[in-house]
């Protein structure tokens, strides 16, 4: 078995001050949501670069985004992607993304970011209805019961080659228990299912709170 890093408070303090460059907004928005009750639901910083770091590796031009929160992965996104670059933005809380836009609009990539409320489910029933797409890049970070749906409608929307990335895979290692509960549950299932799924080549690291990676074949 590889080593793993335990991530200590000292790694932490490391990887927040060394495993990202943040935009001014970015860390505006990251220390802004901080100090929040439900801060627990923002990506670390080092994720925000990752997802950057893929689009830019992927050539990815239109992205999908399940679950915005205050705002910072669709900004970690918005600054990799080309001028002509799209995010659609999918989010239920009208609370949430009305100060997600504010870090878009002054980091300048409002143009980029187009938001749609309502639940994600339907929104992405009715792109692929529309045809819409095809899309090279999905990140699913919301309601983790509804994580497979998610994953389902994404691959009919992505192109081959396009790239779906889930957030919270590890669970706080949950989903290792011998009998996951509750969400834990949904996403151990979820982890199996991919495992196994060949229409995706996939690996699951152990970023943040686990980040599932699936390219679709």
């Amino acid at each position: 078995m590889g080593h793993m890093v335990e991530p200590t408070p000292r790694v932490l303090a490391y990887l927040a001050k060394i495993g990202a460059r943040e935009s001014q907004e970015q860390e505006r928005c990251r220390t802004e949501t901080q100090i929040r009750d439900d801060a627990q639901m923002q990506i670390a910083p080092e994720q925000g670069a990752f997802l950057g770091l893929l689009v830019r590796m992927t050539g990815a031009r239109h992205c999908i985004e399940v679950g915005s929160f205050t705002g910072y992965s669709a900004l970690a996104m918005a600054l990799a992607l080309p001028e002509d670059g799209r995010i659609v933005a999918l989010d239920v809380s009208k609370d949430f993304t009305d100060i997600a836009q504010g870090y878009w609009k002054r980091a300048g990539v409002a143009g980029t970011i187009e938001l749609r409320l309502g639940p994600a489910q339907d929104s992405l029933e009715k792109m692929i209805a529309a045809g819409e797409g095809p899309f090279d890049l999905a990140f699913i970070d919301a309601d983790k019961p509804g994580y497979d749906g998610y994953y389902e409608a994404a691959l009919k929307l992505l192109r081959p080659g396009g790239v779906i990335a889930l957030d919270n895979m590890l669970y706080s290692g949950e989903v290792a228990a011998a009998r996951p509960s509750g969400n834990a549950a949904a996403l151990a299932a979820l982890n199996a299912k991919i495992h196994g799924d060949s229409r995706v080549d996939m690996a699951l690291a152990s970023i943040g709170d686990g980040l599932m990676l699936a390219r679709k074949r």
